[in-house]
């Protein structure tokens, strides 16, 4: 275990990400580690998912991918962390500058924002290229309201997905704990998938990402409760008695708690029917508002998002300085 406190390192990680995010001249030299984790990831899937063995060996071979990914991540971490915790202070803030690559608050802001610009300065055709960017659905399928009800479907689950749940996963297990989550949920995104390739061998990952996302699901809706709060009673009662009603109705064991409680929060219906690529995903509605979301709703969604960040950053000093203390 690193000397560093892993809270502290977190703190600074969270603070270096808002400000800076991952520069795009970084991206473009050599790439992110998400990419780096996301090739390791290609290299398994194209060398033990044999489309010719049975669904049993592509599920056990799955399985050893899923190890070898694990092995290969984890341990590199480990290293890194080993090198850097005997440097105190000046190692502290580099596996801060490290973890801060594998948190999305801010471009997860900008994504989201970008599509309240371009419904309100481009039209439909624009709304629908921006949200292509965030979410895997269909789309030219969508009209304005549904490009609105994806971003913010987006916004909430990955704020679970991108923010707290790597942010919790640092600040328990430090800088391994944040490259191990960032491994399963890469790789659950890459063959986590119901489809003739993935469903065997992408099972262990499928359900391995369901098991870590637990926590994290479950604080972001209360954030988002607590955020919701800030506007008065009703909406974080809405918010609450959403999440009591729905999330469990989501087809994902994690993504129906914070899609809940932004719906409940914000008045709408999120979730239900949806298409990606050609295939019709039929999932339970969050939330019993309006279906009729516009651009405003997206920009009120941010900013719900913006406090319910604030708090966790509250949250996270509160943590540190009862550390100090201890």
């Amino acid at each position: 275990m690193s000397p560093v406190s892993p809270l502290a390192v977190l703190a600074l990680a969270l603070v270096i990400e808002a400000v800076a995010g991952y520069p795009q001249g970084l991206f473009r030299r050599i790439g992110h580690p998400v990419t780096w984790i996301g090739r390791l990831i290609g290299a398994l899937d194209r060398g033990m998912n044999r489309e010719d063995q049975p669904p049993d060996a592509r599920r056990r071979a799955g399985m050893v991918a899923l190890f070898v990914l694990l092995a290969v991540t984890g341990g590199v971490a480990l290293l890194i962390e080993t090198i850097l915790a005997p440097l105190a202070i000046l190692g502290g803030i580099l596996m801060a500058i490290l973890a801060s690559t594998l948190l999305a608050q801010r471009s997860l802001h900008d994504h989201v924002a970008a599509v309240a610009e371009a419904l309100e300065t481009g039209g439909l055709e624009a709304g629908r290229r921006a949200v292509s960017m965030i979410v895997g659905r269909d789309p030219d399928r969508l009209d304005a309201a549904g490009v609105s009800r994806a971003a913010i479907e987006s916004l909430a689950e990955n704020f679970s997905d991108g923010v707290t749940a790597p942010a919790f996963w640092l600040g328990l297990l430090g800088l391994p704990g944040i490259v191990l989550y960032k491994a399963i949920n890469t790789a659950d995104s890459m063959i986590g998938h119901r489809n003739p390739r993935h469903e065997a061998f992408g099972w262990a990952a499928a359900r391995l990402d369901d098991l870590v996302n637990l926590p994290a699901s479950r604080l972001t809706a209360g954030l988002i409760i607590a955020a919701a709060a800030l506007d008065g009673p009703e909406p974080a009662r809405r918010a609450w008695r959403s999440v009591r009603r729905d999330a469990k109705r989501h087809r994902s064991p994690n993504a129906g708690w914070p899609e809940a409680a932004m719906a409940g929060a914000l008045g709408l219906r999120l979730a239900g029917p949806r298409v990606y690529g050609t295939t019709l995903v039929t999932d339970a509605y969050m939330g019993d508002g309006r279906i009729e979301a516009h651009p405003g709703d997206i920009r009120a969604a941010l900013r719900l998002y913006r406090r319910a960040l604030a708090l966790g950053w509250a949250l996270v000093a509160a943590l540190v300085a009862l550390a100090l203390s201890l």
